[in-house]
């Protein structure tokens, strides 16, 4: 079971995600956009969020995959 953590707004939250295969970047902001809206990922509730809300935002994978992060890109580091 991989983990999808989201840095939204200052605020940080995992979910468990069940994935079957690799799921590009794009798929990943979808799946967390999606979570965000529905309330599945309680800090970071936030009904009407935009489609592209995560569009400019970094894809990190970690542990083979395990853990996926998503976080707004910083002005620093490569």
């Amino acid at each position: 079971m991989a983990h999808l953590n989201i840095t939204f707004n200052g605020l940080s939250a995992d979910y468990p995600l069940e994935l079957d295969a690799h799921v590009t970047d794009a798929d990943d902001r979808r799946i967390a956009v999606e979570h965000v809206r529905s309330g599945a990922m309680v800090a970071l509730h936030v009904p009407h969020l935009a489609d592209n809300a995560f569009d400019n935002f970094v894809v990190d994978r970690m542990q083979n995959g395990m853990r996926i992060y998503l976080r707004p890109k910083v002005p620093f580091g490569a």
